[in-house]
């Protein structure tokens, strides 16, 4: 194993991650993490973590609190997932991704440690980000949940303080079939007399918070509606909800006493300290072209109601999913003369054509289909006019392919 590529052929071969393959790759319990950490010699106890969960928008929300911390001239490592174009995206320090030869050097040492314990993908990327911050002395670190949160590889950590975005019915199958159930799974990060923001309140879900973090004697702060809304780059409206809680959290932060400066540069500035992609991206204006990773019923909604702030004539709509949605519920939400361009990504995990055209078969809805997310962008792309929309979204690995196409184009 000699180059990055090599390293990153390894790793996705022999130790799958779930955002691919699904359930295959899910494990149970925190006992592999911990033995991982133990054996690495803690690395993650060396810097100060917030830890962020939530159904949408937490990793938004992990880039603005990283992004404001940057700007207040501390040294910042981010931990996300999963990733659009590159592995490294998923580890950065003030914004650079980690080098490819520390992701190769990590391998290489511990190679043998992975293959005899069974290291799952998810743990031995948790292990390097951990590794990474704490040989580069950051001061903080920002690390989102990957799944759920009371058993995900990442809650290991004894963080300054934990935020939970908000809760809808996502991995169901995983966590839960009731926004109850998934909220007690995501409290699960709530750690003893550890202060948690929760991003959004609501009947359903607010009495699990209370009783974890009662139980843990930790303070409860749900973010509240904020007169003094901050500017950002992050063009979605629903980015709005995000700031705020990440406001909120920031806030309660202690010993930082950040002021209202600092924070309103690091939000105006948040896809440049970060280099966060993905979100209500706009990478062409004739016609207009936006990508999103909006994925599930509640980030679907958002994203048609920022549909009705922009004008447009023709919504041409390429949309894939993964397995386990429901594709007509999801298409259902757009507007009915939208024309969809519907795709499967290159993922063992992809919901199949054959289950999009079942699921529709019978729909009155304008479709074609499409053997590629790339053949699909470029038939929709073509047929838009220059005062048409033309909007990516359906999950995350759609937008990757898409911005690997706009990518090709331009070298």
């Amino acid at each position: 194993m000699k180059t990055y590529q090599e390293t990153l052929d390894w790793m996705f071969s022999r130790l799958p991650m779930y955002q691919r393959v699904g359930a295959a790759a899910y494990k149970l319990g925190l006992e592999g993490m911990l033995d991982l950490d133990a054996y690495l010699k803690h690395p993650h106890q060396s810097f100060r973590c917030i830890h962020v969960a939530g159904t949408n928008g937490k990793g938004s929300t992990s880039h603005a609190i990283a992004s404001v911390l940057q700007n207040a001239g501390y040294k910042v490592g981010l931990y996300t997932s999963p990733h659009l174009l590159d592995f490294r995206e998923r580890i950065r320090i003030n914004g650079a991704k980690i080098p490819e030869t520390e992701v190769i050097e990590f391998i290489i040492q511990h190679r043998e440690y992975f293959e005899e314990h069974g290291v799952s993908f998810f743990e031995m990327t948790v292990g390097l980000a951990f590794t990474y911050f704490n040989s580069a002395d950051v001061d903080f670190a920002v690390i989102e949940v990957g799944l759920g949160g009371r058993l995900d590889a990442t809650n290991i950590i004894h963080p300054e303080l934990s935020v939970i975005t908000n809760i809808g019915l996502d991995h169901t199958e995983f966590l839960g079939e009731t926004r109850s159930k998934i909220a007690n799974e995501k409290a699960g990060i709530i750690k003893h007399r550890v202060p948690v923001v929760v991003g959004q309140k609501d009947s359903e879900t607010q009495a699990v918070f209370e009783t974890v973090a009662q139980r843990n004697e930790a303070p409860l702060f749900f973010t509240e509606p904020q007169q003094n809304t901050f500017k950002t780059d992050l063009k979605g409206i629903y980015q709005n909800q995000n700031i705020q809680t990440a406001h909120t959290a920031l806030r309660h932060l202690e010993n930082l006493n950040l002021d209202d400066e600092i924070i309103k540069g690091g939000f105006e500035k948040i896809i440049q300290n970060t280099g966060l992609q993905g979100r209500w991206q706009l990478v062409s204006e004739k016609p207009q072209i936006i990508l999103d990773v909006g994925h599930n019923k509640e980030g679907i909604s958002l994203i048609v109601n920022q549909l009705g702030s922009l004008k447009f004539k023709k919504l041409h709509l390429v949309l894939g999913f993964v397995q386990g949605k429901n594709a007509k519920e999801l298409i259902s939400l757009f507007p009915a003369d939208t024309t969809f361009y519907l795709c499967s990504p290159k993922l063992k995990r992809a919901l199949p054509l054959s289950d999009l055209q079942r699921q529709l078969g019978e729909s009155n809805f304008i479709i074609e289909y499409f053997n590629s997310v790339s053949d699909a962008f470029h038939h929709a792309r073509s047929n838009a006019e220059e005062d048409d929309l033309v909007l990516v979204c359906g999950s995350t690995f759609v937008v990757a392919e898409v911005l690997e196409v706009l990518n090709d184009e331009k070298t």
